[in-house]
């Protein structure tokens, strides 16, 4: 399933290769928020609450 989903990647993907990639047209169209390393696009994924994906993107704003 995830295999044919638009991945999109994080903003801050010029770091040196220490990003994650997410979904959102699942996003908009389930409420659930995928996420992924983007060095392992095979590998597993998170499905987070839009409570879940903000907080980790707060997270990862103040852990720069």
């Amino acid at each position: 399933m995830t295999e044919s989903l638009r991945w999109i990647k994080s903003s801050y993907s010029e770091n040196g290769g220490q990003c994650i990639e997410w979904a959102p047209e699942h996003a908009a169209a389930t409420g659930e928020f995928l996420v992924r390393d983007s060095k392992d696009p095979n590998g597993p994924h998170l499905a987070l609450t839009r409570q879940g994906f903000a907080g980790l993107v707060e997270f990862a704003k103040s852990h720069v």
